[in-house]
């Protein structure tokens, strides 16, 4: 629930500075890639701290090297967030973030079914994070057109 909290708060706050004057947040679309950005600048981070032996866990069995999977997704995650706030890249990688998470979805499943936790606590229900994963693509999407 905290990366939908980021996504919105960080969303918000861009498009209240673009009311405030602020030019480059002027408008709806690069608020959602500054929503976006700030969200995967946390959920990236978290690739590499305390919870990296949780988000290894995520990953499905049958993928080989999880410890490299969850290095790379972090890696994207970042890569992402600074082609977001980049006019000129922000399309291209707001699609490539779109299907990123895509990609990473079966991790969240299989945790889900598998009832591993996250920093102690349990991993968000199938349900729910089936509806932020939707939420996190279509403002990848809106970032991008």
């Amino acid at each position: 629930m905290i990366p939908v909290i980021a996504l919105l708060l960080g969303t918000i706050s861009a498009r209240l500075a673009g009311f405030a004057g602020v030019d480059a947040l002027d408008g709806w679309q690069m608020s959602v890639r500054a929503g976006l950005a700030g969200m995967l600048l946390l959920t990236g981070s978290a690739h590499w701290g305390n919870r990296r032996p949780d988000l290894i866990a995520m990953v499905p069995e049958r993928f080989p090297r999880p410890g490299l999977l969850v290095t790379l997704t972090g890696a994207l995650e970042l890569a992402g967030a600074a082609g977001l706030l980049i006019s000129r890249t922000a399309p291209y990688a707001a699609v490539g973030l779109a299907l990123l998470f895509l990609a990473m979805f079966p991790a969240n499943i299989s945790a889900a079914r598998r009832r591993l936790t996250l920093n102690g606590q349990p991993v968000t229900p199938l349900p729910q994070r089936t509806a932020m994963q939707a939420l996190f693509v279509a403002a990848a999407v809106a970032a991008a057109v």
